[in-house]
């Protein structure tokens, strides 16, 4: 299931007007180190792995729209940073990844 997820989230971002092409390699591989992630996670915190993975495909979905609303974004990214923060003291490198995904998207804009 999380796959499929991830192979929608790449599909939108390929086709997304919003994410500029020489950044959507570097969102590519900040997703496959969350799935990684999340995979990781799955085997121990199922219900948050599925809180992670569901904030994640939200906040793909609010930042490839044609026209993004600003506070949706802001909603999602903050749900999918607020879905990690009790796990950085077990999972730093997955609460550091969502917090690059997060920075990423406001780097350039979105």
């Amino acid at each position: 299931m999380l796959k499929h997820t991830l192979e929608k989230i790449e599909s939108k971002i390929k086709q997304s007007p919003n994410i500029p092409t020489d950044k959507k390699k570097e969102y590519f591989e900040l997703l496959n180190e969350l799935n990684a992630g999340i995979n990781e996670l799955s085997e121990t915190e199922q219900e948050t792995a599925l809180s992670i993975k569901g904030f994640t495909k939200i906040s793909a979905h609010e930042t490839t729209r044609d026209q993004i609303d600003p506070l949706l974004v802001k909603i999602s990214l903050e749900g999918l940073s607020s879905s990690v923060k009790e796990l950085h003291a077990s999972y730093p490198k997955l609460v550091n990844t969502v917090n690059s995904i997060c920075s990423f998207l406001s780097k350039i804009g979105i």
